[in-house]
């Protein structure tokens, strides 16, 4: 399985955040610490906020932090939020489909690949916030 751009964009916010858990943060600042285009993180944060994930404040001395605890934030929900789908095939014209095992087998897959990572929060996968503070500070 791989993961889009979007999600990893998705969860490398939410790493920052939770890295930044006392202070809001600005999207042109994760932007700058990770090398991404403002724009793209506008729609992943739109999709994070809706979803819960993140808190957006507005005005002079707004900014983002997370929606919840990160110790709340299993990354299984995250990854389901901002991918499409799991179909890793279409099956929908194969001549074998109706007596193929393949798509049941790639289902037991998925399942299992999604329990992973609900087993993780964000807590959990961002172990050492201030060794991450000091890394996303050189960046600037």
């Amino acid at each position: 399985m791989r993961l889009t751009r979007y999600t990893d964009y998705a969860i490398r916010v939410l790493m920052h955040l939770a890295a930044h858990d006392d202070q809001t943060v600005s999207i042109q600042e994760i932007a700058r610490a990770y090398d991404i285009s403002k724009d793209h993180l506008m729609k992943v944060v739109q999709q994070l906020s809706k979803a819960g994930f993140v808190a957006a404040q507005r005005g002079r001395g707004g900014g983002l932090r997370l929606g919840k605890p990160a110790s709340e934030i299993r990354i299984g929900d995250v990854v389901r939020q901002t991918e499409d789908g799991f179909q890793l095939v279409d099956c929908g014209s194969c001549k074998v489909a109706p007596v193929c095992g393949l798509p049941r087998t790639l289902n037991q897959a998925t399942a299992a690949f999604l329990a992973v990572l609900d087993a993780q929060t964000l807590e959990q996968i961002l172990a050492d916030k201030t060794g991450a503070r000091r890394l996303l500070a050189l960046a600037d």
